[in-house]
């Protein structure tokens, strides 16, 4: 819901919720605080299927919440909207979407089970949230149960900030179900117990200062930190004897605070429902100002909606509800809770107004069903009404299968098929059947790497690189922009990200969706005259495709956290069948007189254990599992070759991209794309380095970032400066991974073979990772190789017919206090630092015979002309005044860039990026050191292999002249006289 207000206000509204795992006795604690606070005048009960907020025929039939209810009433001061959430793990995105709009939250406990599986999820959620929570342990009417023991739980499990808050009651000598006022004074003093006391102040250390001081707590303090989530309160009791019930609401009316919000309106969309007269609903709070009947409400102004999606439409009514009925208002204020109608294009998560627009839930589907028809059925017009069903919940994913003419539906689980079933057929009166259920998988990618795509038929024009890197587990797709507005205007820049962002893509192996990357803007370019915002959106698409054409793919799989409760006598039987399932688990654990095993597993070997656990533990064994996230698949080709994607005849996903010659477009495969891109690629191999190196962590040049989450998180962020994109990581991996990966693989296959060295085809950079840099001084390279796939997975062309100088400028500054031994070298004397550069650079010129310029600051001293002189083999250029080792190599590298073949040596990123606008190759300092290691150690092992394998013959030394005659006179052709 954005950043939550902090200050606090006299006219209360509060949005409360209450979440819990299933069958913790949450709608039963909802009862009794509607009926402790005057709302209702009964308690319902669960099992007699008479819960006030069980408005639903199938939640009375099953005993469970399903969907998130509210009921308004009065506590004191404050005016409580209370949202009661579904606890069934199937409907964890209806409580999810309710968390963006609750000030508070109630966490149920199940005192006789303790802290669940579910309940810990429940608890990352509310932190990611950042909302303040009180804790209420349920049940402790059970045999069994240990208040102590519990609240240990808590600390351990949830947070050491959980403080039990008997403490007020035992000063004064109260019960928790007893009728008194409170123990905080009319001065605002909290009165409790000294370890009570000095359990809160210890939550943060300038309370600890000030409580030390002074020996007292007050209101406020306590208040505050509740709201900063530095304080958990925890109660205990029983819901359903209406134990401790009493102190509960105490607590949280003496110490809950509403938020003050803004004059200028605004309002969060949470939910979407229809009525019995198929009224469609939107539940929004409003987060500031007021909202009135027929006021007209818009969603212009936010960024990046196209125009066609931009409408404005008027609010008929504003309901209240509370149960099954509800209250008309005219006009609802800042902080209400209310359902809306006459709006039609309204979405869960949507903001109005000020407030923005927030992240989808966490919590995501996993399976994915076919919904089968009855026969006859026209498939169509069910998927039209199914479309209804996704607005109110749209993590069902309504899909249609063009080439198998199917509807699939994504779904958490088979208590939601039955739920499903039954509104179909009570909403639209059709008999649907679903299949069997499959996994949801994902693609990722495992290394980096540069996508393209154009678009050019008649009288269109756009062209976009993309650079592709892979992402922290669970982290979404993020988009990021390096590109420089000198090349490709702003506006066209954000277009390009909205397009990213806008649509869901499928990856080249199984069609999945892709998650866990950075997708960077490298460059583009637009046509002054024929480009329209349509160009840029298939160029953008086809650039993502073929990028993941290039790349490796690692497909992804979603895994379950598993907690296992059976028999001692059983354990040996449940790890085996773990390890058959590719699972990972923890030694077990004895809780009483069962064993317990945590751990995680695939879904798709695990959905179906846990009859199997029923069965062979004789109904003794508990499983719960809860989703983890994606991790990779351990059958990857199997499950590719079972699923028979197509990349290349998905026509609404196409890989290659569009290009124009004499009028009309044609179509060029993916593979040779970068033989007709209008472009230069990008080199990317060594970016890694430049970014670790110079701890530049910006996007690029102009520092901009623009970061957002994509389908799978739907968070954006639009910033300014280095801290946009965050540490930037190693491309490939550090050199230690990469070495411990070679060693590996050398263990495994056998030594890495190398190109051996030759005199007249010479190639600069790493000989093993395939830099580039290659050919010799004033000489042709006589490779012929065709083009291909480098070792790093990026295509390059080739054109020996053009005759091209190599080129190494060297940023000798920038070098020796890169490498250790020179800069060591260099504190005790700089130009024998220098000079061992020099000499160390000279020794490399003369391998790889490549023009090398060697360049030294000297713009501080004043009137220093340029110069430039020979050493050895090498040049050597001291800078003018007022001119910095990288202007010269910026304005170096402008004139002969594009004529010849150019590679930088420096580890400042800036400079990197600005280079290879022009057209150089970069090499960081770190990798140079190795380029020369390498080189020196390929010398003398061909040096060391010829003299082992080699003998010397008098003939070898002769020229062929002379070899011949004296061939002759070994063969007396000729006589010695004769010569």
């Amino acid at each position: 819901m954005g950043e939550k207000p902090q200050k606090i206000q006299e006219q209360k509204h509060i949005s409360l919720g209450v979440l819990a795992h299933v069958d913790a006795g949450k709608t039963t604690l909802s009862e009794g605080l509607l009926f402790k606070c005057g709302r209702i005048r009964k308690i319902g009960r669960v099992d007699h299927k008479d819960a006030y907020l069980d408005t639903y025929e199938l939640e009375r039939e099953r005993g469970i919440t399903i969907f998130s209810k509210q009921a308004v009433f009065s506590m004191g001061d404050m005016e409580v909207t209370l949202l009661d959430t579904p606890g069934h793990v199937d409907f964890s995105a209806e409580m999810e979407r309710t968390l963006q709009v609750l000030d508070y939250a109630i966490l149920v406990i199940n005192g006789a089970d303790g802290v669940q599986g579910h309940t810990q999820t429940l608890w990352r959620l509310l932190n990611q949230y950042q909302i303040p929570t009180f804790l209420f342990v349920n049940k402790m009417d059970q045999d069994g149960t240990n208040r102590e023991s519990l609240l240990e739980e808590l600390k351990k499990k949830l947070s050491e900030n959980c403080v039990d808050f008997r403490g007020e009651l035992d000063c004064c000598g109260a019960e928790e179900d007893s009728d008194i006022k409170g123990t905080v004074d009319k001065a605002g003093e909290v009165h409790g117990t000294d370890e009570f006391l000095e359990n809160i102040a210890v939550c943060e250390e300038a309370l600890m200062e000030q409580f030390l001081d002074t020996g007292i707590i007050v209101k406020k303090d306590v208040a505050r930190l509740i709201l900063e989530r530095k304080l958990f309160p925890c109660f205990f009791g029983s819901a359903l004897k209406m134990e401790g019930v009493d102190a509960f609401i105490r607590g949280m009316e003496t110490y809950m605070a509403a938020p003050v919000y803004p004059s200028e309106f605004g309002a969060k969309v949470f939910k979407i429902a229809r009525d019995d007269q198929g009224n469609r609903l939107t539940y929004m709070k409003i987060t500031g100002g007021s909202l009135k009947v027929k006021e007209t409400l818009t969603n212009a102004g936010r960024k990046g909606i196209p125009d066609e999606e931009i409408w404005e439409e008027k609010v008929d009514q504003i309901r209240i509800y509370s149960g099954a009925k509800f209250e008309m208002l005219k006009e609802a204020e800042a902080g209400t809770v209310c359902a809306v109608t006459g709006l039609t294009e309204t979405y869960p998560g949507e903001g109005l107004g000020v407030e923005r627009e927030s992240v989808m839930p966490v919590l995501e589907p996993v399976l994915n069903y076919q919904i089968i028809l009855p026969e006859g059925y026209d498939a169509h017009k069910m998927l039209k009404s199914l479309k209804e069903l996704e607005e109110e919940e749209p993590q069902l994913h309504i899909m249609w299968d063009e080439q198998l003419g199917e509807i699939h539906a994504m779904l958490m689980g088979e208590v939601q098929i039955e739920i499903l079933k039954h509104l179909i057929w009570e909403r639209f009166h059709v008999a649907v059947e679903f299949g069997t259920g499959n996994i949801v998988y994902k693609e990722t990618i495992a290394a980096p790497v540069e996508g393209v795509g154009h678009f050019e038929p008649l009288r269109h024009y756009a062209e976009v690189h993309l650079l592709l890197e892979p992402g922290e587990r669970g982290s979404g797709l993020q988009f990021f922009t390096a590109a420089s507005e000198d090349q490709l205007d702003r506006n066209w820049q954000r277009l390009i990200l909205t397009h990213l962002e806008e649509k869901e893509h499928l990856g080249v192996l199984t069609g999945s969706p892709i998650t866990d990357m950075q997708i960077t803007l490298l460059t583009g370019r637009a046509h002054q005259k024929h480009t329209e915002g349509g160009d840029f959106r298939q160029a953008t698409y086809r650039a993502v495709r073929q990028g993941l054409k290039k790349a490796k793919t690692v497909l992804l799989e979603p895994y379950y956290s598993f907690r296992l409760e059976l028999p001692a006598e059983n354990v040996g039987r449940a790890m085996t069948d773990i390890q058959r399932m590719q699972g990972s688990f923890q030694g077990p654990e004895t809780e009483g007189e069962l064993a317990v095993i945590t751990g995680s597993a695939p879904v798709a070997k695990m959905r179906d254990y846990q009859s199997q656990v029923i069965s062979y533990t004789r109904g003794k064994g508990h499983l719960t599992c809860t989703l983890k996230g994606y991790e990779p698949c351990q059958d990857q080709e199997q499950i590719a070759q079972e699923i028979g994607y197509d990349s290349e005849r998905d026509l609404d996903n196409p890989t290659g991209s569009v290009f124009c010659a004499h009028g009309a477009g044609f179509v060029v495969p993916w593979y040779e794309v970068e033989e007709y891109m209008h472009l230069d690629g990008a080199e990317i191999q060594d970016w890694d380095d430049a970014y670790e190196e110079s701890g530049d962590s910006s996007t690029g040049a102009s520092g901009r970032g623009y970061s957002g989450q994509g389908k799978d998180t739907y968070s954006t962020s639009y910033g300014t400066g280095n801290n946009s994109r965050g540490k930037y990581t190693s491309m490939y991996g550090s050199y230690e991974e990469e070495k411990e990966l070679k060693a590996i693989f050398e263990k495994t296959f056998g030594p890495v073979k190398s190109k051996k060295y030759n005199s007249n085809s010479r190639s600069f950079g790493n000989l093993e990772s395939g830099s580039s840099f290659s050919g010799n001084s004033g000489k042709r390279s006589q490779s012929s190789e065709l083009p291909g796939k480098t070792s790093q997975g990026a295509w390059r062309n080739s054109n020996p017919a053009i005759h091209r100088d190599d080129y190494l400028l060297v940023d000798g500054c920038n070098i020796i206090f890169a490498w250790e031994d020179l800069r060591d070298l260099a504190q005790a004397d700089f130009h024998a630092a220098q000079t061992r550069l020099m000499d160390i650079l000279s020794d490399y010129q003369g391998i790889k015979g490549c023009i090398l310029i060697l360049v030294f600051d000297a713009y501080r001293v004043e009137g220093h002309p340029e110069e430039t002189f020979q050493y050895h083999n090498i040049h050597v250029v001291y800078t003018r005044e007022a001119e910095t080792a990288d202007q010269y190599i910026e304005r170096t590298v402008h004139k002969i860039g594009r004529k010849h073949n150019v590679t930088v040596a420096t580890s400042d990123g800036l400079e990197q990026i600005i280079i290879m606008g022009q057209g150089a190759a970069r090499i960081s300092a770190r990798g140079f050191k190795e380029e020369i290691a390498s080189a020196k150690q390929q010398m003398r092992e061909e040096w060391q292999e010829h003299r082992d394998s080699s003998k010397t013959y008098l003939f070898d030394s002769m020229t062929p002249e002379l070899k011949s005659h004296m061939e002759d006179i070994r063969l007396g052709r000729k006589k010695k006289e004769e010569l």
